[in-house]
């Protein structure tokens, strides 16, 4: 009989985390159906939402899709000094706040903005980006970049051989190197983007304009905060879940294999250079229209971060706890499920994808109304909801890491006898250090910026500072919400770089 070589550690570690998963997503999904108001039905807003909903995702995924696939083709194309921190700097809209993006846009395409000042310079009306347009502005400038990241590996993955086999025969690179793999890579790209518009709250709340630019999760939040009618939040919140996890699918069954295959990692010579110029255009535009929000968030932001009031410092201090305690659950739980292992575990570790942030706050608020005020557990929810939503992205990083771990030392460590707590810290952290890192950088930053399940459940008292800069927006207190943006863009950045720095050091890895 076969032996495992992957030395004992607890299980109960593993069992809570899985147990906690499934209670913030199967359990919450369970109160909210419970909850549900089936007989009544959706009303027309309800189907307006909907409509507005699936409407603006298709347009923005495909709209970013679109304008993807020429940008990657330049960078896969031209070698220039910078291209590399331009393509690291591809990444940084991911971990941005969505609600200091949203300024920034405000700051470029708003009624006061440098475009709007251009436009009364030269006689013409200002233009509104409140409503559809609005909503597919702010999810193209999310999602452009990581469009453009996934094409670009895309063709960064074809072979040197091909190039150089296609260029003795004179044959059309286009059609028969880049258009199979645009296919393959293409409807995936498309999908993944259109499930993150499905479940973008805040890009809703601060653009959506009305009730004829109101999404799902809008509608569930106004159910929730304004009407106090739970039955309607728990339908919607169930239309919301059906509507990921379709979508969820539908990603899932586009992913397609590399269809270009193995090379041997020659540097790619492309024989088929021309148009530099439009080359070089593209990629200045995509910069520009990814950087400049950024720019205008520091130029209007910088003069007045010191005169903030202190209850935006205080809102402050309560999202760095809540980012903070969510990325040490957030790896407690990933390292607990990578060392079990197995296919329940990859099961639950993806769970958190088909749920958005706003269908599980909206489940842990019907279940704790019935015994305690919603708002005094606001901080505890925001963490634990976070952590979990975070949880799919830092197994990806910390998973195979331990596998490897496991096959490299794993019979090492059983015959030592290394078990348990010994085992973990011994041979497992010290050389996971970087995805650890990495990942619980990666789950305070996305904490920092939520916006979704505090504003379900907080308080005056109890708001983080993304939910004080959205009440500055509302006052139109736009210079204070310029600086409380700076000093919310400079702590997510800071505690990213202090997890990913600090899982760097001294690493074995």
């Amino acid at each position: 009989m076969a032996h495992s070589v992957i030395p004992v550690t607890a299980r109960w570690p593993s069992a809570a985390a899985a147990a906690l998963v499934l209670l913030l997503t199967l359990g919450t999904l369970g109160a909210v159906a419970w909850r549900a108001e089936w007989g009544s039905g959706l009303a027309p807003a309800d189907w307006a939402a909907i409509r507005f909903t699936i409407v603006q995702a298709l347009l923005s995924a495909g709209i970013s899709v679109v304008l993807a696939i020429p940008v990657a083709r330049a960078l896969a194309r031209r070698r220039f000094l910078g291209r590399q921190l331009l393509i690291t700097l591809l990444g940084a809209p991911f971990l941005l706040p969505v609600i200091v993006a949203v300024l920034g846009l405000l700051a470029v395409f708003g009624r006061g903005g440098i475009l709007n000042n251009g436009l009364l310079a030269l006689g013409f009306e200002p233009i509104s980006i409140f409503g559809m347009h609005g909503v597919i502005l702010a999810h193209v400038f999310f999602n452009l970049p990581l469009a453009i990241r996934f094409i670009l590996q895309g063709w960064l993955s074809i072979p040197a051989e091909r190039f150089r086999l296609a260029a003795t025969l004179n044959a059309p690179v286009g059609r028969l190197l880049e258009w199979p793999m645009l296919r393959a890579v293409v409807p995936n790209t498309f999908l993944v983007i259109f499930l993150i518009c499905l479940t973008s709250f805040a890009v809703a709340l601060t653009m959506g304009g009305g009730p004829r630019a109101t999404t799902v999760e809008l509608a569930i939040y106004q159910a929730l905060r304004f009407d106090f009618d739970l039955g309607r939040a728990a339908l919607l919140a169930c239309v919301q879940f059906a509507l990921c996890v379709g979508a969820a699918f539908l990603a899932w069954r586009a992913t397609a294999n590399d269809p270009m295959g193995a090379g041997l990692d020659r540097v790619v010579q492309r024989y088929d250079l021309g148009r530099a110029p439009v080359d070089h255009a593209l990629i200045f535009l995509a910069a520009a229209f990814l950087l400049v929000p950024l720019a205008m968030i520091i130029l209007r932001g910088l003069p007045g971060i010191a005169d903030l009031p202190d209850t935006i410092w205080a809102a402050a201090l309560r999202s760095v706890l809540v980012a903070t305690g969510s990325a040490l659950l957030c790896v407690s739980m990933s390292l607990a499920l990578a060392l079990r292992g197995g296919a329940l575990v990859a099961v639950i570790g993806v769970l958190p994808l088909a749920a958005s942030g706003l269908v599980v706050g909206t489940g842990a608020f019907l279940l704790l109304f019935p015994f305690v005020r919603p708002a005094d557990m606001a901080l505890v929810v925001t963490m634990l909801v976070n952590a979990t939503l975070a949880l799919p992205f830092a197994l990806r990083s910390i998973a195979p890491a331990v596998a490897q771990v496991n096959a490299d030392y794993g019979r090492l460590g059983a015959s030592l006898d290394l078990k348990g707590w010994t085992w973990v810290r011994l041979i497992v952290l010290p050389r996971v250090r970087r995805p650890l890192g990495f990942a619980a950088g990666l789950a305070a930053a996305l904490s920092m910026g939520d916006l979704g399940v505090i504003a379900l459940f907080a308080g005056q008292a109890e708001e983080t500072l993304p939910l004080a800069m959205y009440r500055l927006m509302g006052a139109y207190r736009m210079d204070a919400a310029a600086s409380a943006a700076l000093l919310l863009l400079g702590l997510s950045l800071l505690m990213f770089w202090i997890c990913d720095r600090g899982g760097r050091a001294d690493a074995d890895l």
